[in-house]
């Protein structure tokens, strides 16, 4: 899967121009042009256009380079306090038997190799020094038949398995 890439480059004097896989994404008709204080804005819009995470890179007046991906965020419908009751939901569908397995094969793998799964159940920040942490409840560190926790670098790459105590 190719994430679509968002190039901001910012000016001296904190306006912003905004390109989207290579098509410039301008204001609004009339509006003034982009700044700095512009970016969450822009951001929103795009992840709700797309709705898939971007890839983002910032490129500040002084040459700095920041890379990121930014995820939609998720959308919860809530119905004013005036409005009736809606229709009851459909039965939901019918949960799997125990046993139906579903799978996911990707190529690119050292033949033989040890390859773990990992199911993703939540995000963490990577602090200003470069480390991580990934914070987990007891109980979901034990639905893990391995017991390993997996950190994974969505920008970097850096992967790091380990077994919380």
């Amino acid at each position: 899967m190719v994430l679509p890439l968002v190039i901001m480059t910012v000016a001296d004097d904190d306006t912003m121009n905004a390109v989207v896989d290579g098509v410039p994404y301008l204001p609004a008709a009339f509006a003034p042009p982009w700044r700095r204080d512009s970016f969450a804005m822009i951001l929103d819009q795009l992840t709700a256009r797309h709705r898939t995470p971007l890839r983002v890179e910032v490129r500040e007046a002084d040459g700095t380079v920041f890379t990121d991906i930014i995820t939609p965020a998720r959308t919860r419908t809530l119905l004013p306090a005036q409005t009736p009751d809606p229709e009851p939901a459909a039965d939901p569908p019918p949960v799997p038997a125990a046993g139906v397995l579903v799978g996911l094969v990707e190529s690119g793998f050292v033949p033989g190799e040890d390859i773990a799964v990992a199911v993703v159940i939540g995000h963490s920040d990577a602090a200003p020094d470069g480390t991580a942490r990934g914070l987990l409840t007891r109980t979901q560190l034990a639905a893990s038949p391995t017991r390993e926790v997996i950190l994974l670098g969505r920008v970097s790459g850096t992967l790091t398995i380990g077994h919380p105590e």
